[in-house]
Order: structure tokens, then C-alpha cells, then sequence
């Protein structure tokens, strides 16, 4: 039976507030019969969900396309709701039946639909001290039934919401944090449930956030203003048709609230006593409230929300309470986690009790603090007293594993703390396993490194005095992300705020959203995030119009490198982080040895080569000959300054090696002699690496695309310093930032710049899941429409198994090898197809659930090669087995 399922419109289910004018929609097919490709589809667009008039129909439409269908020629109205369904026909001729309806809701799609002005605190009047978290509220009437309300609300600063007692949404740290002076987003919530006929209240409580509060290590503050403020549109449309707007103005009133400080660094302060209890229902009494004092900001900015949201994703217990050699209270969660502590506490009036938030213990076992720098990660809360009270924060979020308890009360129970995780709420869509239970912990940490650090932006750690966007920790880490979980909204939002904060001169700053002094800007390999992450992400989920709306920023970053140097094809000019954390770096230094030069010039080279195939892609023939000639002068100059005539690399170190071959910068015989080089290299080292955060990621891949898999196997499966599994025997459970973060002797390597949760280096899970597993995506067919599975077995691994939550379903390859037989189990979604490589196979010998390859159905083609056999493949699930 053929169904179609799991339709969305840019990605989101059922989304709500959409401000695309085009939208997409996609969806997945769903049959019981292997082999299956879409034909044609129909899509009908209506503004019922009964579908008995029609808005819009595409009619039958000869096409295989089922991921980004736009409605190129529909006309979108703010605040309409449009129901979608979706019916195909596939090759064989088999038509299903229409899916079931889904729906979009546009939101405030012009600042002319915005009648809402923007209110604060007037803090001289409340006399509340500037650290002090303001409360807003109003109420309101209704006075007949509703058939529907929605809120459209943002803030300067972050908000929570109340509507008659309730909580509106289960987003937490709204708007999110973008380039505030350019775009900031509005969330619309469905409050019609929570809306009564008579009278109503709404409340919000402010934070100061990334707006307002402390960022970076230079303890900045008011960054992007000085005042937290918020806008609202209640639109109540009623049964009769009417329409009415309640909006943010000179009718609320402002209190302060019982958050006397909140940061996302240091933590939050909360005095129970000054709970306004009620504030946010009609019946509250607020005549000692004070007006709210109307601002002036401008509504030019305003976006609809375009990433998740960040929630509370899913909640760890407390795994162990004991008290440190130095007599701390101290509780383990078992896990380096993001978010923050939910507790329980009884004592008396005006008792104030503290948890600090650290991610590891000390060499003698006592809780650990110093690599926070200046962050102070303290919550706090002062009882009201009269019984059991519980407690979580708002505003902030901690990075840890540990957390002390100070003056708790009585005997404390491990069942009164809870974890509660915080990340953007991303579709998980890849897994990995294996046989080897050290590789399995690696993988466990790369997921937990990517929850921790994708919190709205794409942070280089959760803990200490930054937790800032670092665009090279983003791009390489990128592919690896796009593979665990749906991150396609996550960077569309974030590269448009690396659009908006791009400089004139068309330079990337080291860090997006940018909160960094003038002249932090365009390292190699760090603002080469522009190109980068828009290909990745068109690569992993067949997105089009990412490539479309970044274009000018990658243009602009290619020109920017173009007039650095001393000639227009190397870049040797300005700073560079160069391979930042190498293990070959100088004494005192946090730079590799590899020639920056060398580096800036390579991926230069790769992102001219990366905007002729965007060029490619839109349609722009011009400029894709341009940037192709561009493209082979610079490798050519390349080869001049840093190959010898007898094809040597001049630079001697493993990154050199890695970037010359990964970017694909030396021809034959410079081509052979570097691979000779590499792994010469990784011999003196005894395979371990040298590399930093620039050579890391790519190093496993150049092995492998040379055919030398034993050796990226054998840097994989070290467990002493340095490597990957070194972290996992000294109990990490999330990606460290530097190899030795922890000693051998239990000592740190510093105190200054030492995160236990920084995601770069995870970046080895590409390997992972493209060798090992082995699957791959198809260039020329982007977002998996055509894929390959090639397993590579080796470093003695028995079984392995990935799996990836396509925009066509899920992918599967999962190998099992004992002493007699090769197992390989395949699933490939329909309306998709694949190339099966089955190692060490022949063909004679290959059985497919039981039966001989030609008699398989879903075979396309078959071909032996040298060391497999080769197969072509269309959808379903499949069993090979050989000897």
C-alpha cells in the first residue's frame, strides 16, 4: 500500500507564526513493496480543513520531487491558516489515497499588521535595582465565545509568559538571540484554550539574556541596549466573525519581581518572599503596580521565528550524593549536561540556600570551579518558609555534572534534585553503534557535546565566561551535527545572522551573533563558516534556497579574501588562528605549527571552489566560470608556494598533509608523497595525532578517501594521550576542548581556557558515519535522494550499525561479521535509491534474504569490482549475506 506521511512545511510540523511568503512543503511515501519512486503528485491547498473549496491546487504535476516543493504560486495573507494534503502516484502507476491534512499558520508578515508599541519598567518609579527582573500585566474582557486567539509577542531581553495563571508555550530563553540591531524574532502561541469568556489577565516576567546581560570574557554588558521591554499582539477573533486586539501600551502595569538577578553567565537569584503570587490572573489585585512606560524601538527588526526553540528537552536524576575530602555537599548527575537543577527545599523563612554548577572534580576529588573563569554559575533561592517549596531558574543555564549544595537544610535527598536538560528541541535523526563499547561512549559524548552547545546558537561551550558562536567550532563540526540531528532551521536562522553582522567589506567576525571589539574578524577557517555551513547544509537536506539566500554573503567573503593578500590568489596577510590547539604548537602557544599561510590559502581555495558549485547550482554560469578559473589559479599558486617541483610538501606536519589532500590541492606525484608524508608522520607519532581544530575533522576522512583505513582505525582505537577514547577513560561524557583537559595525573592542563564540553572535536563522527557505517551522501543529488552504503569492517570492530532519519525516511546500514559470514542490512526509503558496496564480497557468493542477487527484487545493477561487489538498489529493506 502506498501512503504519504510526515508532512511539513519548512521543515516544522504543523507550524504556527510562519513568516516564509513561499513556503514549502515535503513530506515522505510509505509502501509495503520494495522499489518504489514517486511519478507525480498533486498538492491542494485550502483555508478548511475539510478541503470542500479549494485555494490553490497544483494539479497533477509529472515530478519526483517530494522534499521543498514550493508554492511558488500562492499568495500568503498574515495570521491565515492553510491546510495542505498531498496525494502521488509512483512508477508503477499506483496512486494513493490523499494524505491526511496538515497545516501552516502565517504570522505578522508586515510592521504595518503591528499595532502593538513597546513597554518597559519604569525603574525609577518601582525603585528596583538595575539588576532586578521587572513583571508586566494587564487585563482584559472578553465578552463572548472566542473561535480562536493568538499571540504574537518578542522582547529586548529575554520573557516568559502568563495568560489566567498559565504558562503560554513551553519555550524557554524567547526570542532566542540573534543580531539584535537587524532581526529579532516573534513567537506566536495558540492561547485559545487558555482564553476565558470574561475577564482575563496576561503577564510576562523580563530577564536580561543576551540582550542586556553579561557576554563574553571581558565582562560587556548592554551590549545591544540597556533596558528589557516588551511587545505583544493578543488577536481575538470570535465565533461572529469579529476581531479584536489587545496589545502592549499604556495600559499595563509594571512590579518588580522576585528575580533580584539573573545572567546567563553567573547564574539567578530568587527571593521567595517577594513572589507576587496570582500576578498573572484577573482577580490579582495591582493597584500598587505602576504604569508601564511606553519606549521607542523600531519594529523594522521584527522576524518570525525561524530556528526550534530552545525547551526542556528531557530530565536527568541525581546519581550520587556525597561530600568531597573538602567537605563539600556535593551531588553527581552522572552526566555533563545543559540546563539547570529543578529542587525541593523546606526550612524557614528567609533561609537562602546555593547551587554551584562546576563540570568536574579535582585530582584529590573536591568540586572544581576554576575553568569557569568569571562565570559564577550560582543559583540561589531565599525561602518564604510554611512548608515544601520548589525552585528552577528562568533566565540562565548552567554547564555541568556537579553540583554543590550550600545551606540546605536538614538531611538532603538525591530525589529533591532533578537535571532538566536544555537545547534546541532538534528531531534527533541519526544513531551509531557498534561493537566496541569505548567507540559507543565516543559516540554518546559527540550527541551530548552537540545538546550542550546548540542552545539557539551554535555555542564553543555551555560553561565558563563566553559560550559565544564561534564560526570555525560551527563549520566543523557542521556535517557531523546534520547527521544526529535535524539542524537545517538551526543554521538557516544563525547564517542569516552571520548575513546580517557580515562587514562591509564582506569580513565574518570570529564570533555570530558578534559581541566582539572591532578588528575580531576573518580567520581562515573560522569566517570560511559562510560558504561552508550553506553547502553543508544544501548537501544534507537537498535546501536550495539556503544556497539562494546566502549567495551574496558567500560572494562577499570570497571577495574579502581575494583582496588580502599580496596577490589575489594567496592569502598571507592578517591574523590567523591557524590550527588553533595543535599538539605541534610551540611551548606557550595555542597555535599549531602548521604554516598559516598554508592554511589560509587552502581554504581559500576551498571556498572559491565551494561558490562555483552554488554557482553551479542557482543557475549563475557566469560567475561559475569565473570562480572556476579563480579556483584552479589558486591552486596552482598554492602548488607554486608550498610544493616542491619534486612534489614535496614544503610544510612537513599532519595538518598540512590533511588540508593539502582533503581540499583536493595536489595533482600527481605531490599527491602521493603527501599521503606517504601523512602517514609517515602518524607512524613517528605512533598514531597518535598532532592536529588542532583546523586538521582534526578531515584527518580519518583523507585517510580513508586514500585507502589507508587500518591507520584511521588505529588513530581511532587509541586510548592514551592523545586521542579520542583517552577522554572516555578518564570518564568523559561529553567532547573535551583540549586532548589533555584532564592529565594523566589527574591534573588540568589550565585553568584559563579548559572546557569539558566543546563540541569541534567530535567532529571525528563523520568518519564514523560515512566510513564505518558507511553511509554517504551523493553530491549530485542532494538530501539523500541518491546515497551510497559502503561499510568499511576493520580495526577489529565485529558489528556496526548507523542509522539517518533522511528527508525520505530513514537509512539504514548495519554490518555483523563473525569467523564464517559477512552480514549487511540495508534500508533504503522510498522515492529514493542507493548504491550498495559489499566489502570483500563476490558475486557468486552473496545471497539477498536467501535468495541470489539476480533474483532480488529491487536490484537495478550488479557489478563485481575488486575488492566488492557493487549493487544498485532501490527502496526497502534488504538482508545480504556472504561468506
Amino acid at each position: 500500500m502506498l501512503t504519504v506521511q510526515q508532512l511539513c512545511t519548512e521543515y516544522k510540523e504543523n507550524p504556527l507564526g510562519l513568516g516564509v511568503l513561499h513556503p514549502r512543503i515535503s513530506w515522505q511515501l510509505h509502501s509495503d513493496q520494495r522499489d518504489v519512486m514517486q511519478q507525480a503528485y498533486e498538492i491542494q491547498v485550502s483555508t478548511e480543513p475539510g478541503f470542500l473549496s479549494l485555494l490553490w491546487t497544483s494539479g497533477k504535476v509529472d515530478s519526483d520531487q517530494s522534499n521543498h516543493v514550493e508554492l511558488k504560486k500562492l499568495r500568503v495573507q498574515s495570521r491565515q491558516r492553510y491546510y495542505v494534503r498531498v496525494k502521488v502516484w509512483d512508477t508503477q502507476n499506483r496512486v494513493s489515497e490523499w494524505s491526511d491534512a496538515a497545516f501552516w499558520e502565517m504570522g505578522l508578515l508586515e510592521v504595518k499588521d503591528w499595532s502593538a508599541e513597546w513597554i518597559s519598567a519604569p525603574l525609577s518609579e518601582l525603585d528596583i535595582d538595575a539588576e532586578q527582573c521587572p513583571l508586566l500585566r494587564r487585563n482584559f474582557k472578553v465578552d463572548r465565545p472566542l473561535a480562536r486567539a493568538r499571540i504574537y509577542v518578542t522582547s529586548l531581553g529575554l520573557y516568559e509568559l502568563e495568560l489566567n495563571g498559565s504558562r503560554v508555550g513551553d519555550s524557554v530563553l524567547t526570542p532566542g538571540w540573534t543580531s539584535y540591531d537587524h532581526r529579532l524574532q516573534v513567537q506566536t502561541y495558540d492561547v485559545t484554550e487558555l482564553v476565558a469568556v470574561g475577564d482575563n489577565a496576561v503577564g510576562s516576567w523580563l530577564g536580561n539574556g543576551w540582550f542586556k546581560g553579561n557576554l563574553g570574557w571581558d565582562q560587556r554588558k548592554h551590549i545591544y541596549g540597556n533596558r528589557t521591554a516588551l511587545l505583544l499582539q493578543l488577536h481575538l477573533t470570535y465565533e461572529d466573525g469579529k476581531e479584536e486586539i489587545m496589545v502592549t501600551d499604556q495600559h499595563w502595569k509594571a512590579a518588580k519581581g522576585p528575580i533580584l538577578m539573573s545572567e546567563l553567565y553567573h547564574g539567578e537569584t530568587y527571593d521567595a518572599r517577594l513572589e507576587l503570587s496570582g500576578y498573572s490572573k484577573a482577580e490579582y489585585d495591582d493597584h500598587t503596580w505602576v504604569s508601564a512606560e511606553r519606549i521607542s524601538h523600531s519594529k523594522d527588526i521584527l522576524i518570525a521565528q525561524e530556528n526550534v526553540p530552545v525547551r526542556r528537552i528531557e530530565q536527568i536524576k541525581a546519581q550520587r550524593l556525597f561530600a568531597t575530602p573538602a567537605g563539600e555537599t556535593v551531588i553527581d548527575f552522572g552526566q555533563n549536561m545543559v540546563g539547570w537543577v529543578h529542587s525541593r527545599v523546606e526550612g524557614e523563612q528567609g533561609r537562602e540556600v546555593k547551587l554551584l554548577h562546576a563540570e568536574v572534580l579535582d585530582a584529590e576529588g573536591n568540586f572544581y570551579t576554576d575553568n569557569l573563569r568569571n562565570a559564577k554559575q550560582t543559583v540561589t533561592y531565599i525561602l518564604k518558609g510554611g512548608g515544601r517549596e520548589s525552585f528552577e531558574p528562568r533566565f540562565t543555564f548552567q554547564g555541568f555534572r556537579y553540583v554543590q549544595l550550600i545551606g540546605f537544610p536538614g538531611n538532603v535527598s538525591l530525589e529533591d534534585f532533578t537535571g532538566v536538560v536544555l537545547h534546541s528541541d532538534m528531531e534527533q535523526t541519526g544513531s551509531f553503534t557498534c561493537s566496541d563499547p569505548l567507540i559507543n561512549q565516543l559516540q554518546h559524548n559527540i550527541l551530548w557535546g552537540q545538546k550542550g552547545n546548540f542552545v539557539d546558537v551554535p555555542t564553543d561551550c555551555p560553561q565558563r565566561d563566553e559560550r559565544l558562536g564561534w564560526t570555525g567550532d560551527a563549520q566543523m563540526f557542521i556535517r557531523t551535527s546534520a547527521y544526529l540531528m535535524n539542524v537545517a532551521p538551526f543554521f538557516t536562522k544563525w547564517l542569516k545572522d552571520l548575513s546580517a553582522d557580515q562587514l562591509d567589506h564582506g569580513g565574518v567576525p570570529f564570533v555570530i551573533p558578534n559581541v566582539l571589539e572591532e578588528n575580531q574578524h576573518s580567520s581562515a577557517a573560522w569566517g570560511d563558516a559562510a560558504v561552508i555551513c550553506p553547502w553543508v547544509i544544501y548537501q544534507c537536506y537537498g535546501d536550495t534556497r539556503i544556497l539562494e539566500q546566502q549567495y551574496p554573503s558567500m560572494q562577499n567573503w570570497v571577495e574579502y579574501i581575494r583582496k588580502q593578500g599580496d596577490n589575489e590568489l594567496l592569502w598571507n596577510t592578517g591574523f590567523h588562528f591557524g590550527d588553533w590547539l595543535g599538539l605541534d604548537s610551540k611551548p606557550d602557544s595555542y597555535i599549531g605549527a602548521t604554516d598559516r599561510d598554508l592554511i589560509a590559502t587552502a581554504f581559500y581555495a576551498y571556498s572559491v571552489m565551494l561558490l562555483r558549485k552554488t554557482a553551479e547550482v542557482l543557475g549563475h554560469t557566469g560567475d561559475a566560470a569565473r570562480y572556476s578559473e579563480l579556483h584552479r589559479q589558486i591552486k596552482q599558486a598554492f602548488n607554486e608556494e608550498f610544493v616542491t617541483p619534486l612534489g614535496r610538501l614544503s610544510v612537513p606536519t599532519q595538518t598540512a598533509c590533511v588540508l593539502a589532500l582533503m581540499f583536493d590541492l595536489v595533482e600527481e606525484p605531490a599527491r602521493t608523497r603527501t599521503v606517504a608524508k601523512l602517514l609517515e608522520l602518524l607512524e613517528e607519532s605512533e598514531y597518535h595525532l598532532t592536529t588542532g581544530f583546523v586538521g582534526t575533522p578531515y584527518l580519518n576522512l583523507v585517510l580513508s578517501q586514500a585507502g589507508h583505513h587500518d591507520a584511521a582505525y588505529k588513530l581511532l582505537l587509541q586510548t592514551d594521550y592523545p586521542s579520542w577514547l583517552y577522554q572516555v577513560t578518564k570518564g568523559a561524557t561529553t567532547i573535551w576542548e583540549h586532548w589533555d583537559g584532564i592529565k594523566e595525573d589527574g591534573s588540568f592542563w589550565s585553568k584559563n581556557m579548559n572546557s569539558f564540553n566543546h563540541y569541534a572535536y567530535g567532529a571525528v563522527g563523520d568518519w564514523l558515519y560515512r566510513y564505518v557505517a558507511g553511509i554517504e551522501l551523493d553530491e549530485e543529488f542532494p538530501g539523500y535522494k541518491k546515497f551510497r552504503i559502503e561499510p568499511h569492517p576493520g580495526g577489529g570492530l565485529t558489528s556496526a550499525k548507523g542509522e539517518l532519519e533522511s528527508r525520505y525516511g530513514r537509512i539504514i546500514s548495519e554490518w555483523k561479521l563473525n569467523s564464517e559470514q559477512m552480514e549487511v542490512l540495508v534500508s533504503i526509503p522510498p522515492n529514493s535509491s542507493a548504491t550498495v558496496y559489499l566489502p570483500q564480497a563476490t558475486l557468486t557468493d552473496v545471497l539477498e534474504s536467501g535468495l541470489p542477487l539476480e533474483q532480488s527484487i529491487g536490484v537495478h545493477s550488479l557489478e563485481q569490482l575488486e575488492n566488492a561487489v557493487k549493487v544498485g538498489l532501490g527502496s526497502g529493506d534488504y538482508v545480504f549475506r556472504y561468506s
